[in-house]
């Protein structure tokens, strides 16, 4: 079968023929439908092999962790957990899957992934039931939803009724944290993003506001999905007293002032990857129950190196789906 993979360390990712993977005890075997694109994928090309050794990567692997297809055997539709986890360290046992150790290396992170005809199932867990929805489009919910839902559900307990929550970044993530923070809150939603068509989405599924850049101060609660210098020293400072900045984006920024003059008084900073078993759950339920708008973009298999120079141009509106 043909195969989008990672073949050598800090080497761009090519199409390649792999072996058609055939399951073994315990496994499943699932035939893909559509696989969306992550930002970090973008990052594992320039992974050194000494980094890629200490979190277990083995080369040469399949790219893509954003997967939804069909059981193999039944036909039956699913969605596949994005993040790895044992199920028996006490996260996991927890209900806290997102901080197992295991999770460093996962399906297109180390292990194959989704940018193929097929890919294997080791742990039943990571199986989830779409229903009705249509596993073409269903991938992005694993990912980019849980995550949004894991660092909104973060922040609830600091979002009072009537207060302002700020989305920064309105893309594939931030989209989905703007909708969850209408079905879960009663605040005020502040969508900013430089780009005017992710503003007028962020607008058309809830957002109460869409701005170019964040003027807002005495938010209750900042969602940083860029995470640049600009957007933590910019986010951080429109936080209020008591209030919390979550950093998510992952494009390398600090925050370079004092703790006592940058942070905010009584508040919470906090940042995280991923998300657990159950984020992801609860956002399928979501999108079955039609509350939530997922914003897909498709691509065939073909146009996967025009799909990601779209995503580092950051010219898409949602999330980019190869449909195999």
């Amino acid at each position: 079968m043909l195969a989008y993979r990672m073949t050598a360390w800090g080497a761009p990712p090519r199409t390649v023929e792999a072996p058609d993977p055939a399951p073994g005890p315990g496994e499943t075997l699932i035939r893909v439908a559509g696989c969306g694109l992550c930002r970090s994928d973008l990052t594992m090309r320039h992974v050194p092999e000494a980094a890629g050794a200490a979190l277990g990567w083995r080369m040469p692997f399949t790219l893509g962790h954003e997967i939804a297809g069909w059981v193999a055997s039944t036909g039956e539709p699913v969605a596949l957990v994005s993040p790895a986890s044992c199920g028996a360290c006490r996260h996991c046992l927890r209900g806290q899957d997102s901080g197992c150790p295991h999770g460093l290396t996962g399906r297109g992170y180390g292990r194959d992934g989704g940018l193929a005809d097929h890919v294997l199932v080791d742990d039943e867990r990571a199986l989830l039931p779409l229903g009705d929805l249509d596993p073409r489009h269903a991938g992005p919910l694993t990912d980019a939803g849980a995550t949004a839902m894991h660092a909104v559900r973060r922040a609830l307990p600091r979002v009072t009724p009537g207060g302002t929550a700020v989305v920064i970044g309105a893309g594939g993530l931030g989209a989905f944290a703007v909708q969850f923070l209408r079905i879960l809150t009663a605040a005020t939603v502040v969508a900013v993003d430089p780009s005017p068509a992710r503003r007028d989405h962020a607008l058309s599924i809830g957002a109460h506001h869409a701005t170019p850049a964040s003027g807002t101060r005495d938010a209750d609660v900042v969602l940083d999905f860029v995470g640049t210098d600009e957007t933590i020293t910019a986010g951080v400072a429109a936080v209020r007293t008591g209030g919390a900045y979550g950093l998510i984006g992952s494009a390398g920024g600090r925050l370079g002032k004092p703790w006592f003059s940058a942070l905010p008084r009584d508040g919470e900073v906090f940042t995280f990857q991923g998300s657990s078993i159950a984020d992801a759950q609860d956002v399928i339920g979501l999108a079955r129950a039609g509350l939530i708008h997922n914003q897909v973009e498709e691509f065939a298999f073909g146009e996967i190196e025009q799909a990601y120079a779209r995503l580092a141009a950051g010219s898409l509106t949602g999330r980019a789906v190869i449909v195999l």
